[in-house]
């Protein structure tokens, strides 16, 4: 049995942002219990020139939602980077896995070749789907998804690996 588009994308993504949405409440309760603020946490960075913990979330979001819809052959929705608690935040993952979650296997699959074009601040990139999926969307979603969990581990909640990576 081959490994489809639409398997190799679009449960990988929802399960990475059920993880996140996982090692983040358990971020919440620790920094309830430790009477820290949400505005504090979301802010929190590993060092200073690394993004913040919200924007980890934030990127984390993107990468699956712009990711499904543009091997899907579609615009990406626009989602605003403007939560500044983790309810909203929470909020944020639950929306990208629901907008994810709406793309099926007939808009996915056959998009090897798809072409996709990306205009990032460093210049224009142009993909095959395959590519994109393999070489550019999964190890972001991870960079940042793997980021957020170490900023919640720094910070001191109780997580291990498996917090991140789920039950089967």
């Amino acid at each position: 049995m081959t490994l489809s588009m639409y398997q190799a994308s679009v449960p990988v993504f929802v399960r990475a942002l059920n993880n996140l949405a996982h090692v983040l409440h358990k971020g919440a309760a620790h920094a309830k219990a430790k009477n820290v603020s949400d505005e504090v946490l979301l802010q929190t960075r590993l060092v200073p020139d690394m993004l913040p913990l919200i924007k980890q979330v934030q990127i984390a979001c993107d990468m699956a939602t712009r990711g499904a819809a543009r091997l899907a052959g579609t615009e990406p929705q626009a989602f605003e980077d403007n939560e500044t608690t983790l309810e909203q935040a929470h909020a944020r993952i639950a929306r990208a896995i629901g907008y994810i979650e709406g793309f099926g296997p007939a808009q996915i699959d056959g998009s090897e070749a798809r072409p996709i074009q990306l205009k990032l601040r460093s210049g224009e990139r142009n993909f095959e789907g395959q590519a994109y999926l393999l070489t550019f969307v999964l190890p972001n979603l991870f960079f940042h998804c793997t980021t957020a969990y170490n900023i919640l581990r720094e910070a001191g909640t109780d997580l291990g690996k498996a917090d991140f990576i789920g039950s089967p």
